[in-house]
């Protein structure tokens, strides 16, 4: 399969800036779809290169139909889907991450629901961006819907193998996320050694999620070898997403620009 257009954009993004800053909007989070609309709309404005709609719960039909068209028309990024199950999808985004949950129990999250979706995604015409996805400890709702066997905090030897196991297999992106239940992530994001391991394993663009809700925490990940950040909880919550959204991307860009010099 070749790249698409978001494939191509976010690899153009990577060559000349070295990273990139995703905000994911999870429309069930919010009071109403018209704040989910303005937190996206903000994010983007801000310097968000990505916005990512999806969620392990419930968004799904009319309202990510709504939500998605509505954040369009408002940004001029990529809008990418994060499936929960085969319902997450409209053929409203650009793209969405065909994942597979590498370290899933239920075969269902790793082969079926793909096989499920497939003909339905190419029928609308999104493209797929394949994508390993792998749950590390807490876990959050998505570990629970997933079935997934966290792989342990301290284990990064363990994310490391799978990930380059999803690679040989295929992904061209690879993603670790420590779920989506914010109470449950009072250990932080995934630690800087768990990333550096993972990504030293790999050659596909690295995506990290869960967690990362400051400034530090953000330039911590992305030193330690993260391509992309994914934040959702921290724009959810933000008085201000456009504010927030521009000290982020001001991390990023920093970051990015570090890592290649040191390339």
């Amino acid at each position: 399969m070749r790249k698409g257009k978001v494939e191509t954009y976010m690899h153009e993004l990577l060559g000349e800036k070295g990273s990139i800053l995703i905000s994911l909007i999870d429309p069930v989070d919010y009071r109403s779809a018209s704040d989910a609309v303005s937190v996206a709309a903000g994010a983007a404005k801000g310097g968000a290169d990505i916005i990512l709609i999806g969620g392990s719960i419930g968004a799904q039909g009319n309202l990510l139909d709504d939500v998605t068209v509505q954040i369009k028309e408002k940004v001029e990024v990529p809008v990418i889907l994060f499936p929960g199950n085969i319902a997450t999808v409209t053929k409203h985004a650009d793209a969405i991450y065909f994942m597979s949950l590498l370290n899933a129990r239920n075969p269902y999250w790793i082969t079926q629901a793909q096989m499920l979706s497939a003909p339905l995604i190419k029928g609308m015409g999104i493209e797929p961006l394949p994508l390993g996805y792998i749950v590390v400890s807490p876990g959050g709702t998505v570990g629970w819907v997933g079935d997934a066997n966290f792989v342990p905090r301290e284990k990064p030897k363990i994310g490391a193998a799978l990930a380059m196991a999803g690679e040989f297999m295929g992904n061209r992106f690879i993603l670790t996320d420590t779920g989506s239940n914010p109470s449950l992530q009072g250990s932080g994001p995934i630690p800087p050694e768990f990333v550096r391991t993972v990504k030293s394993a790999i050659t596909v663009p690295y995506i990290v999620a869960g967690g990362i809700r400051t400034k530090e925490q953000l330039a911590q990940t992305y030193a330690a070898g993260a391509d992309a950040v994914q934040i959702g909880t921290a724009f959810e919550k933000a008085s201000d997403a456009e504010k927030l959204s521009k000290s982020f991307a001001a991390v990023a860009k920093a970051e990015g620009l570090k890592k290649k010099k040191n390339m």
